[in-house]
């Protein structure tokens, strides 16, 4: 009898069935030792650079708990593995699976259906900073295969959009050819090393943080056992300069600071390390009391990364971070086990060992200033909620090169510098960037408005964050007159991308229900009274359920109620609205009229 081929199309959630159910398969095959070599013994120790993982698989299973969807993808085929598939995929112009798109994360680049039928592309640049002929190079790859613009993002980094799935494998390769790389810069990996822009440049930095950013950044790359962690991890490094970095808000924080004489150990920069943070779930790095060699930072990073692979939740993505290992045993307990893995034991020294970090200055990104080097200026561009435009690229790539020291830095502010613009050509540089159609001055309301890629972008976003934020913009700098800096942060989804809770004004985007149907429109939650550094803290909730279209006009009274009931023209923000209870903040917004 001859048996006919069964042609069926299914759904999309039948696909996901099928494919989980063939990935349960698999891994019994795997548990039972009826893998692809018959010779395989039932219950075979894990090797290879993917057994850390695999052993912490197992541990969870062998403990009566299932494993996540991702975990059983990665276990079913590394994505490191499954290179041949995705080029054979751009061949085709094919889209992913659910289980290809959270692979082919593993190279950088995310598939943002239904939102948009295209990749995104999110880059690793170690400590922020690239040079011209890469940028240059970058809008030129651009402008073939994607959508002809950047955005500068939250992790001074830059991604690039509109990528049709035929052009996936070549934009990769291409930005490899630049020097660059895409590897490892989503999913369940350790994400682009951040470090002080101005590092080796800045007048009163403790510590040029570029060479221990670049060693990190190059620890990860070659080593694939940092590979898929349970969730995504952050490092940050603080070499204590104008410009924050924002390092509280990563798992691992590294400080400069400097220690003082007389408390049992070496004199000097130190790092002072800050562990767990993770402020879209409300918690700053914890300071551990202990200090750092700098020579040591990607020792103490490794030992703390494979704790967290031993111990990290692959039971529930949202309780998959390194917090929740720490809050689940505790910190001393934690940075024991850190110990024995590290083979040493941490340095500790209390708090009045530390002299002061040297403070921020909340517009050191933007415009001119001074470097270290006598008679040299980097010039701060500011870029409109992140976004450059190839032939901008190019542009600013020139002047780098001919007016600069060849450097563009990239900031967690979402925007650029140029470093090394001698004090003849200052005003030359800043002619040539408005050429662009950019600048170097703005209002303080747009010098510190940040804002991810919200529902215009991706799919998680429950509001167009860019579009709200320059309505914003557009709508407060005709009506208040701000003379202090300023932060308004707007993020589209819980993942605070764009860091809400720490903005003097923090916005996250949220479905709003409308009184006569089931529809729902674009809308936020609004936050104040966030900070950063010394003043960390996340702000308050002051208003629920906010329109976007009435987003603006809340913005401009509560900007209004600050300016009319400060305590004195020094009074930030920040203090102002820390001041009042959100009740007490509301009735002082309502009483302002919107111009």
């Amino acid at each position: 009898m001859k048996i006919e081929t069964l042609s069926i199309d299914f759904t999309d959630e039948q696909k996901r069935y099928l494919e989980g159910f063939s990935t349960g398969l698999q891994i019994s095959r795997v548990g039972k030792g009826l893998g692809g070599d018959a010779s395989a013994k039932a219950n075979a120790e894990p090797t290879g650079p993917d057994a850390p993982h695999i052993k912490a698989q197992d541990r969870t299973i062998a403990s009566g708990k299932k494993l996540v969807e991702q975990e059983k993808w990665k276990r079913e085929e590394h994505p490191f593995d499954a290179y041949p598939r995705l080029r054979d995929q751009a061949a085709i112009d094919a889209r992913p699976s659910p289980a290809d798109n959270f692979r082919w994360r593993y190279y950088g680049i995310f598939y943002v259906g239904p939102t948009q039928d295209s990749y995104m592309c999110r880059l690793r640049i170690p400590n922020g900073i690239m040079k011209y002929w890469q940028l240059a190079g970058l809008a030129d790859l651009s402008d073939e295969l994607c959508g002809p613009f950047s955005h500068v993002t939250t992790r001074a980094n830059l991604q690039v959009r509109e990528i049709p799935p035929k052009h996936a494998v070549k934009l990769i390769e291409g930005i490899q050819d630049l020097g660059l790389c895409s590897r490892g810069s989503g999913a369940d990996n350790i994400r682009n090393v951040t470090g002080t822009p101005t590092a080796g440049i800045d007048p009163q930095e403790l510590l040029d943080t570029r060479p221990y950013a670049r060693e990190w950044h190059y620890h990860i790359l070659n080593d694939r056992t940092l590979t898929g962690l349970p969730r995504k991890f952050n490092v940050a490094f603080d070499g204590a300069g104008k410009i924050a970095v924002l390092e509280d808000t990563n798992d691992i924080a590294f400080q400069a600071v400097e220690v003082k004489d007389g408390f049992g150990v070496a004199p000097g920069v130190w790092f002072k390390l800050g562990i767990g943070g993770i402020t879209g779930h409300k918690d700053f790095a914890t300071n551990t009391g202990i200090i750092v060699r700098p020579e040591d930072a990607t020792k103490v990073s490794d030992a703390i990364v494979r704790v967290f692979i031993d111990l990290g939740d692959r039971t529930n993505r949202l309780k998959a971070r390194l917090k929740y290992v720490i809050d689940g045993m505790g910190m001393e307990k934690f940075l024991t086990i850190v110990e024995e893995k590290l083979g040493a034991p941490f340095t500790r020294v209390p708090e009045d060992a530390l002299l002061p970090r040297p403070s921020f200055d909340r517009t050191a990104h933007i415009g001119v200033h001074k470097q270290k080097q006598d008679g040299l200026n980097w010039i701060g561009v500011v870029l409109p909620l992140g976004k450059v435009t190839c032939d901008q690229m190019r542009g600013l790539s020139k002047i780098a090169a001919d007016l600069g020291d060849g450097d563009i830095r990239l900031t967690v502010w979402q925007n650029l510098l140029i470093p090394g613009v001698k004090d003849a050509n200052v005003a030359l540089a800043t002619a040539a960037i408005e050429a662009l159609g950019l600048a170097i001055k703005t209002t303080e309301i747009r010098a510190g408005l940040i804002a991810c890629t919200g529902r215009a972008g991706c799919k998680f976003g429950n509001a167009d964050t860019k579009r709200t934020a320059t309505n914003i913009a557009e709508w407060c700098d005709t009506r208040v007159e701000v003379d202090t800096p300023i932060n308004i942060h707007l993020t589209g989804c819980h993942h605070s991308c764009a860091q809400h809770y720490i903005s003097d004004i923090g916005m996250i985007g949220a479905r709003i229900p409308t009184d006569d149907s089931d529809d729902t429109l674009d809308g936020f939650h609004i936050f104040t009274g966030g900070g950063f550094g010394p003043q960390a803290d996340v702000g308050q909730e002051v208003y629920q359920n906010v329109k976007s279209e009435d987003a603006p006009v809340v913005v401009e009274r509560l900007l209004k109620a600050y300016l009319a009931h400060r305590a004195s023209p020094d009074e930030t923000f920040l203090t102002f609205s820390r001041r009042h209870d959100a009740a007490s903040l509301r009735k002082l917004a309502d009483e302002q009229v919107s111009a």
